[in-house]
């Protein structure tokens, strides 16, 4: 026992910083920008009419007639991350411009080059996915106002209207009130470091309301998104080409790949917080959990270690906030 004592009074105390997560933002991207250099003016223009080129079933034209465009000119990780966002929406929208039924086999190589691209420097697959859909997807109508439904707006969008708005909205909200659940994970590891039993218990009840205020800002769900536009529209967009039947065999990215590639889509459950609660916290979920099955925990595994590695590495925080064995006990008690 005495060689685990000493590592934890040598083991450098844990901070945000060391994994690029924001004190006031937690996960989501600060103050993401709206518009990319002129050079890339084809994407944005083109991004900026989606639900309505989508919805005329032009999309895919557009798309066709739009220049191979090099990506050396994006300059900074904000540009490269709005880059992403407005490419990953613009390859789900020629996918499934026609629906599930019509879906397209080919992405073709002025738009599959430039988005392979753009993942491999971030670290994501090529693919929608929750930091692209909600956590770079978000900016404020009056920068000095609250960080409110009202005062939200997307940067890219799909067709579902309102609902659209309120699911990523409401979302963003998610990450937002999980902030001082963020920073409470951080005090608790310190705590067992120092050790101090009195910021611990802090700690654990901050972590304890932040949980309620994330139940109570996913709870405005209901206010703002219809369960039937959802289903039959939003949900479409989100879908990826692994394990589904309208793309049996996945997706030929070409100028990529020879062969289909295939990923599986965007999900609000690919969120770092609800892992990094649970690691922290020692929850497992197994495989006949009715819970993990809705959530797609399949999915999260495969898809959790991509995202957002360069905004934060999860395999080195979930491994720092887990590395001490007597971590557990502190939570759960014995007996």
């Amino acid at each position: 026992m005495e060689p685990q004592s000493q590592n934890l009074k040598t083991a450098p105390f844990l901070t945000l910083g060391r994994f690029h997560i924001s004190e006031d933002y937690g996960f989501l991207l600060p103050n993401p920008l709206r518009e990319l250099p002129g050079h890339y003016h084809p994407w944005m223009e083109i991004a900026s009419r989606l639900p309505q080129l989508i919805e005329n079933h032009q999309l895919r034209a557009q798309v066709n007639e739009m220049p191979l465009l090099n990506c050396q000119f994006l300059t900074g990780y904000r540009e490269w991350r709005l880059a992403r966002l407005v490419l990953s929406f613009i390859t789900m929208g020629y996918v499934w411009q026609d629906g599930e039924t019509q879906p397209k086999e080919i992405l073709p190589r002025n738009l599959a080059l430039p988005f392979v691209e753009v993942s491999r420097k971030l670290g994501l697959p090529p693919i929608l996915v929750h930091s692209d859909l909600v956590l770079a997807n978000w900016a404020t109508r009056n920068p000095g106002g609250p960080l409110e439904i009202r005062n939200l707006d997307t940067i890219v969008s799909f067709p579902g209207g309102e609902s659209l708005r309120g699911f990523i909205l409401v979302t963003v909200l998610v990450e937002k009130a999980a902030v001082p659940g963020i920073k409470a994970l951080v005090q608790a590891v310190n705590a067992i470091l120092q050790p101090s039993p009195d910021s611990l218990l802090q700690a654990l009840q901050q972590l304890r309301v932040s949980i309620q205020d994330i139940t109570g800002a996913l709870g405005q769900m209901h206010d703002y998104v219809d369960p039937d536009i959802f289903y039959a529209v939003i949900r479409i967009f989100l879908s990826g080409w692994k394990d589904n039947p309208a793309l049996p065999v996945g997706l030929v990215y070409e100028g990529v790949s020879k062969e289909p590639l295939s990923y599986s889509g965007g999900s609000a459950a690919q969120s770092t917080i609800l892992h990094a609660f649970d690691e922290f916290l020692g929850i497992r979920h197994s495989k006949q959990s009715g819970i993990s099955q809705r959530l797609g925990c399949r999915l999260l595994g495969k898809h959790f270690q991509y995202n957002m590695r360069l905004h934060f590495d999860p395999s080195q925080a979930a491994s720092r906030l887990t590395r001490n064995e007597n971590w557990n006990k502190h939570v759960w008690p014995s007996g």
